[in-house]
């Protein structure tokens, strides 16, 4: 096979590595870019599958990435689809407490959510509540009425679009096998060739510890595939829920507990959990792959979450496998749900990072190497946020590679 020669390589067709894609060949349109994509779509993956949110920034740390991030990204994916007329439907986020200690973490949200100038934001009682979503039951809520959704789908079709016209290759049906890291470049051994680049930007999602790997990086951490499962409203069920109605979550956790959303698909999911998947690209209980799964319980980081959380471990597998206690879980926020409601099922797969001590990295990690970019770990809000993250990474691209003769132009 012949060997094909680029400026910069990106791994994985998915919303953030299309939008560095997008977001390079604007400042650098002479350079010769292409993605590499082992499915024959973009966005098959993480960025498919997602309930569609633009976050509004309450849950983020201020001053973290993520945060960041979300604060500039609403704005910027509001544009974007605004500009591309991409749907968008402004239907508004409750997040609900029942309790004393619930009230307290809801109140260290409101804080979180000011810092963050989410607009709107405010506590609401019972009658307000009443208002905005009739059939939720709870104490107190925190409400960001400007919260929205979208598919996620049509954007990154956008962003498929604008890097083809700039110039771009995208390369589908192309797995990554290994590659030969030498003086001033790499070799990409893929299933359908070679590709030579000086500059790789990895962004390969579930898979983005093992690109890095395969490049002499010692991460020091290991992608833990997480499945979440969802059920489905039944159509005639759907007016139970407004808009998005949120327990408020716990925050020794990335993950955000079972919920209700309104999605541009045409149905209210309802979910989802958090079970350990057997696989990296595990959507199904069955699917299981024997080096995906020594791969993780090898993991010394691994057995210390396992020691540390096992309760919380079992209690998800609890609600997995009981649809009865799964339904529990949505009556603590919408009473009225009866087992009935539940109509057809889904589920997404979140590449969470894990690092050696046990910790489930909670913030984006993108790492540098010579001659590389590794995005290894691009939590929600990665999608909302993927515009910002497209030029965060370009920034590093300007100041670490070497792009030949090309020239920046300025930043659109």
């Amino acid at each position: 096979m012949r060997c094909s020669k680029y400026d910069v390589v990106i791994i994985g067709a998915g919303i953030i590595g299309l939008s560095t894609a997008m977001k390079l060949l604007e400042r650098f349109p002479k350079i010769k870019l292409a993605v590499l994509e082992k499915n024959a779509k973009e966005g098959t993956q993480q960025s498919g599958h997602n309930s569609g949110v633009i976050h509004s920034g309450i849950y983020y740390r201020p001053g973290s990435f993520k945060a960041n991030f979300c604060v500039s990204g609403r704005d910027t994916m509001t544009q974007f689809c605004d500009e591309n007329e991409i749907p968008i439907w402004t239907c508004g986020k409750l997040i609900v407490a029942n309790d004393d200690a619930g009230i307290d973490r809801l109140n260290t949200l409101e804080e979180r959510g000011t810092a963050n100038k989410v607009e709107g934001l405010r506590m609401v009682d019972v009658d307000e509540m009443a208002e905005i979503e009739p059939h939720v039951v709870a104490r107190k809520a925190l409400y960001a009425p400007d919260t929205g959704i979208v598919n996620y789908s049509n954007v990154t079709a956008i962003y498929v679009d604008r890097v083809k016209v700039a110039g771009g290759d995208i390369i589908f049906n192309t797995e990554l096998n290994g590659s030969k890291v030498g003086t001033g470049a790499t070799i990409l051994e893929t299933t359908t060739g070679e590709y030579e680049t000086a500059n790789v930007i990895n962004c390969a999602g579930l898979h983005s510890d093992i690109v890095a790997e395969t490049m002499g990086v010692d991460t020091g951490l290991r992608i833990i595939p997480f499945r979440g499962e969802y059920y489905k409203l039944r159509k005639e069920s759907n007016f139970l829920v407004k808009g998005l109605i949120y327990p408020v979550p716990d925050p020794a956790f990335p993950f955000l507990g079972v919920h209700l959303t309104q999605t541009m698909k045409g149905w209210v999911e309802a979910g989802p959990n958090a079970v350990l998947a057997t696989k990296r690209e595990g959507y199904r209980k069955r699917d299981f792959s024997i080096s995906d799964f020594l791969g993780t319980i090898t993991f010394p980081g691994f057995w210390k979450m396992g020691v540390r959380e096992w309760k919380t471990g079992l209690w998800e597998i609890n609600r997995s496998l009981r649809r009865s206690v799964f339904l529990d879980s949505l009556q603590q926020l919408v009473p009225e749900l009866t087992d009935k409601d539940l109509d057809g099922t889904g589920s997404g797969v979140r590449a969470q990072a894990v690092d050696r001590a046990g910790n489930l990295v909670d913030d984006f990690r993108i790492d540098e190497s010579p001659g590389a970019i590794h995005v290894l770990n691009a939590p929600s809000p990665g999608a909302t946020s993927s515009l910002v993250i497209g030029d965060y990474i370009a920034d590093l691209a300007i100041k670490n590679f070497s792009l030949g003769s090309a020239q920046p132009t300025a930043t659109i």
